[in-house]
């Protein structure tokens, strides 16, 4: 299974945004053992900035952070000419069908509630990452 993971894109950056610490912490760890180079922001404006400077191939986004929440980045993001079409992919406990809705409006590569699978999550990045 491991094998399947070893893309061409190993050394693409992830940007993961969300305001829980041990959330970040396990899931950058993870994607550092998949030879990932993970940023990370504790909210949407943070994420908005290290976006802008890292230019990342995929951010890993929650919905509900402080200051600025993920749909409010999102809708920054995709206003952006050099962030538009950076993939987005939502990791969220935020499940209503209006936060869906949402964040399809603004064309995220994927929406995936907490708690979550960390080797299905794996696989959809890899597969965004490989349509690249």
């Amino acid at each position: 299974m491991l094998g399947l993971f070893k893309t061409k894109r190993k050394s693409a950056v992830i940007l993961v945004v969300d305001d829980e610490p041990d959330l970040v912490s396990t899931v950058k760890t993870r994607l550092e053992w998949h030879k990932f180079n993970v940023e990370t922001a504790s909210n949407g404006q943070q994420g908005l900035e290290v976006a802008a400077q890292v230019k990342p191939d995929l951010i890993l986004l929650d919905c509900n952070m402080p200051e600025m929440t993920g749909l409010q980045m999102l809708e920054r993001l995709r206003q952006d000419k050099e962030l538009q079409d950076i993939p987005v992919i939502m990791l969220t406990a935020a499940s209503e069908p209006r936060d869906i809705n949402t964040a399809a409006s603004f064309n995220v590569a994927e929406y995936v509630t907490k708690p979550f699978d960390f080797a299905q999550l794996l696989g959809k990045i890899s597969q965004i990452l490989d349509k690249k």
